[in-house]
């Protein structure tokens, strides 16, 4: 398990503010939830947590060690990231895909090993992705590619998981099994943090939910106790209402003009 303390973060890009003082901890295990419209800023935070930005001002704590004394090798060790999509320049086979997430693990240049081969295939089965080795990238489904790409990360060997929009251009079917398989995850051990521009995945899914607006941390907490429907409408600017169902799940239902 991987621990995540973000301290007083601030990040701008010249006089344009993109995250203002955001401060919040991250347990090992915990599926962590981020909300917020386009540009509110999560994208950027993950670029942070990730040390692939640097100019920012305040603290990102992997467990206990600031990441900016950290190499990018023993930050791979420790934190992996899923982008929401992925064009590689060829159509590499998705074995191939997921053994790149094991690079971290060898010498520069070095062809994959037995150890780093039996990973990658291990991972592909963990996301019931193995009759699909051989298969060009290119060629499978959003869905197929999304739990593709989660193997790379779970080949990286880290316990630390980033999520940009994970279900992002999915349909439906393919958002509920893709989060099915990140929330198994969790229940194993794993750190996953990942934003959603649906409250009823961080209903459904979620431990805690963050949200981000006008640049600012303005909510944290679980899901039930923080997203109402004041805040949601506050974040998206339409009107919504929660209701719960038959279980005492809530959901969230856009108010239609009459």
């Amino acid at each position: 398990m991987v621990n995540l303390e973000v301290q007083s973060l601030s990040f701008s890009y010249g006089t344009t503010a993109i995250l203002r003082d955001i401060s919040f901890t991250m347990q090992g295990g915990e599926l962590l939830g981020m909300l917020g419209k386009n540009g509110a800023g999560k994208s950027t935070l993950f670029r942070c947590v990730l040390g692939l930005e640097h100019a920012h001002t305040g603290k990102v704590f992997l467990d206990g060690r600031d990441i900016k004394t950290m190499k990018p090798a023993e930050l791979a060790k420790l934190i992996a990231y899923v982008p929401q999509v992925h064009y590689p320049s060829f159509n590499y086979s998705a074995l191939d895909m997921v053994l790149m997430g094991t690079a971290a693990q060898g010498k520069e240049w070095a062809m994959p090993n037995t150890r780093q081969r039996a990973a990658a295939a291990e991972a592909l089965e963990q996301m019931g992705m193995s009759a699909f080795r051989d298969r060009g990238f290119r060629q499978l489904s959003g869905g197929e590619q999304q739990l593709v790409l989660i193997a790379r990360a779970l080949a990286q060997e880290a316990r630390l998981l980033v999520m940009d929009e994970p279900t992002a251009n999915l349909d439906y079917g393919n958002q509920i099994r893709v989060l099915l398989q990140i929330k198994a995850l969790s229940r194993q051990g794993y750190s996953i943090i990942l934003s959603t521009h649906n409250p009823d995945h961080a209903f459904l899914f979620t431990d805690r939910v963050l949200a981000l607006h006008n640049n600012r941390l303005v909510a944290s907490g679980t899901a039930a106790e923080v997203l109402t429907e004041e805040l949601i409408t506050e974040l998206y600017g339409v009107p919504v209402i929660i209701r719960r169902d038959s279980n005492g799940v809530p959901n969230c239902m856009p108010v239609m003009p009459a």
